[in-house]
């Protein structure tokens, strides 16, 4: 708790908007990313021409997997799901939230193995069911137990790590695991996996995304502006994706992860369009998140979510989305 409170003052100082700083020469910035989502998306969009920094974007699977390397001090900045910076804080790292994005509808299905279909909620009861402790999976799944009046004492809770989940649907080690596209697609198309039938799952929480930052990366004028400059970038290339929806299809689910032009207009037409949010509008729903969890018995206790921003880029986010 007292590295906690230490950050939360280092953070408090960074009140006044950073964003118009020009970024000095020789900076450079380490983002993690997933499924190479950004990688693409800055290349497809032409957003990378924006960036006028030294830029890595290494590639992980998973919340818990990027926390480790922001411990060591191996990134500068990280986009996760909306649980990992709830464990992150939990644990004693407080990592600070610097944008948010919010997709109406979640990502993430609930994806039953061949031959096993869940019509309801409720159906979940008794079964084998991926649940990794950091992840966004994490959330999802205990709101949709919720719904159907579960807990996770009523499931079998298998561990796995994030990279497992389409080979334990496929190889039957678990009956229904929380997957993205689009191993969904792929699955039903390979193997006759199928997704929770209920409507209700559609309706469980919304997609939503944080990028967040080592407080080390926030105290260094140079790599702050940078990552006010990622995050413009970003922004325009999210912009891009959801005007040129066809193209963003072809580049990234198409041509580079390899879908049948008509598994990729499946995905698309699942998708809402995703959208920046400052740090004010973006609290609410994370202190949903946080008592979700908390009354779930997956946090030691309640914090206020608010304490896990910063208002530093709401400026530039509310001016460049």
């Amino acid at each position: 708790m007292t590295r906690i409170a230490a950050v939360a003052a280092s953070v408090l100082l960074l009140s006044s908007p950073v964003t118009a700083q020009e970024v000095p020469p020789g900076t450079k910035l380490v983002v993690a990313d997933q499924s190479e989502l950004f990688a693409n998306l800055l290349k497809a969009s032409g957003a990378a021409g924006e960036i006028t920094f030294g830029l890595e974007l290494p590639n992980f699977s998973g919340g818990p997997a990027i926390l480790e390397a922001m411990r060591a001090g191996a990134l500068d900045l990280a986009y996760v799901g909306d649980t990992p910076p709830i464990q992150a804080r939990a644990s004693g790292t407080l990592l600070p939230i610097v944008a948010t994005v919010d997709r109406e509808r979640s990502e993430y299905w609930l994806t039953a193995r061949p031959g096993l279909e869940i019509g309801k909620l409720s159906d979940l009861r008794g079964k084998r069911v991926s649940y990794i402790e950091g992840s966004g999976r994490q959330a999802y799944l205990i709101e949709a137990l919720n719904r159907a009046g579960l807990t996770l004492k009523d499931i079998q809770p298998v561990p796995l790590r994030v990279a497992d989940l389409p080979d334990a649907i496929r190889t039957n080690a678990v009956d229904v695991a929380v997957l993205q596209e689009p191993h969904v697609t792929r699955l039903e198309k390979q193997i006759g996996a199928s997704r929770v039938a209920d409507p209700e799952e559609r309706k469980l929480l919304p997609g939503t995304w944080y990028f967040y930052a080592r407080p080390e990366a926030l105290d260094d004028p140079a790599k702050a502006a940078a990552i006010g400059e990622f995050i413009k970038a970003a922004i325009h290339s999210v912009n891009w994706m959801n005007e040129n929806r066809e193209d963003w299809g072809k580049a990234y689910y198409t041509d580079y992860q390899r879908l049948a032009p008509e598994d990729t207009a499946a995905v698309l037409a699942a998708q809402a369009p995703a959208r920046f949010q400052t740090s004010t509008e973006a609290v609410a729903h994370h202190q949903k998140l946080v008592d979700l969890l908390y009354e779930a018995g997956e946090l030691p206790e309640r914090f206020d979510a608010a304490g896990s921003f910063v208002a530093s880029y709401d400026d530039l986010i509310a001016a460049e989305r």
